[in-house]
């Protein structure tokens, strides 16, 4: 009786431990990611990614990790986590809670474990790099991984990107595609990116109608599609307070509300002294030191001909969305004005005319460099 009770507590125990590797297996974890994605499938797949559109060795391992344990997570919630092991890597059907912790864990595992801010940091420089998108409400990060058939269609070795050339902004072609340039690189605050891109489509054509001058776009010579865009956005003089509050109160492009804090000034105007950079990006499949340059000194000559309609302008403002640009601020010489509390974002400042004494060529072979 005493043997068979033994056996029965050493069964038990048995069974009490397969238990729980089966519970811990079942909650989906950054340790059991090489389990369910070994390391010959992510090696494959981060040498078919690196290299795209600024994809280093590092930031395509990050970005693979990332991924299939998005995916396997995204399994996990539905109650589909595979046998054995994850297949292939494919397109999420929504977006997924991930953790600064849990990305650290990924992108640091068997090696010196990097802090939760560096994997943030990470996080940051990959949605700038337009391969993910994130969401915050506040309490939850959550990702989704921007699945394009570029990323997983390999690339001739012949194939060269197209050369491009700065344009004035045309509303009737180039709205469309820039404000879905524009809804991507602001992912990080955009809930509804079907709202915000007819938002930002609408604002770009009734500023052009304002004042057609202020935008600028990058064209490929091809097909003459715009792959960049900027929008130097003179603002009247009651508009400047904004620069000097938290960036989130002055949010307006994607957020439903109705009433924009920053009204354009009229081409005349002579207490129009500052310049709201609204927008200021290329696609990163284009973006390399040649289109950063030719970025900057169109930028520079639109600057030149605004001032001869608003001949007081002195002041250079922009926000800071993502870290990952924190390098090209320092090098262009913006200082803070002014942040939010709880969220790496901030207004900074350079003077008009120190912008117009830059040398392209050497803030691009700074920061190839740095």
């Amino acid at each position: 009786m005493i043997a068979n009770l033994v056996e029965l507590q050493s069964n038990l125990v048995e069974l009490r431990g397969h238990w729980n590797r089966w519970r811990d297996l079942c909650r989906m974890e950054p340790k059991h990611l090489d389990q369910y994605f070994p390391w010959n499938r992510q090696k494959y797949y981060v040498s078919t990614l690196q290299r795209r559109g600024g994809l280093t060795l590092r930031r395509a391992e990050c970005l693979v990790r990332l991924w299939a344990y998005l995916l396997l997570k995204e399994s996990q919630n539905q109650g589909l986590l595979p046998e054995i092991s994850l297949a292939n890597l494919g397109p999420q059907q929504d977006f997924v809670a991930c953790t600064h912790r849990e990305a650290a864990e990924l992108f640091y595992a068997n090696r010196d474990r990097g802090s939760d801010r560096a994997a943030g940091l990470m996080l940051d420089r990959l949605a700038s790099l337009g391969v993910l998108d994130k969401r915050f409400d506040g309490q939850t990060l959550c990702i989704k991984i921007r699945s394009t058939p570029d990323l997983l269609t390999p690339r001739k070795e012949q194939e060269e990107i197209p050369e491009l050339f700065a344009d004035a902004f045309n509303p009737r072609t180039d709205a469309v595609p820039a404000a879905q340039l524009l809804t991507r690189t602001y992912a990080e605050l955009v809930k509804d990116p079907a709202a915000t891109s007819y938002k930002i489509t609408k604002n770009l054509r009734a500023w052009a109608e304002n004042y057609s001058p202020c935008m600028r776009v990058l064209r490929r010579v091809d097909n003459l599609n715009p792959v960049g865009i900027v929008v130097l956005y003179p603002v009247t003089s009651e508009s400047e307070v904004h620069f000097f509050y938290p960036p989130s109160k002055g949010f307006f492009l994607t957020t439903d509300r109705p009433i924009d804090p920053f009204v354009m000034a009229q081409a005349g105007d002579p207490s129009c002294t500052s310049i709201y950079v609204r927008g200021w990006t290329i696609d990163p499949l284009y973006f390399n030191h040649q289109t950063l340059k030719q970025l900057i000194q169109d930028t520079q000559a639109t600057l030149h001909r605004m001032k001869e309609d608003f001949p007081a302008l002195c002041d250079l403002y922009s926000m800071i969305i993502h870290p990952s640009y924190e390098e090209l601020r320092r090098l262009m010489g913006f200082e803070r004005v002014s942040q939010d509390m709880q969220r790496p974002y901030s207004w900074v400042y350079v003077s008009i005319d120190r912008y117009l004494g830059f040398n392209a060529v050497d803030i691009v072979n700074a920061l190839a460099s740095s």
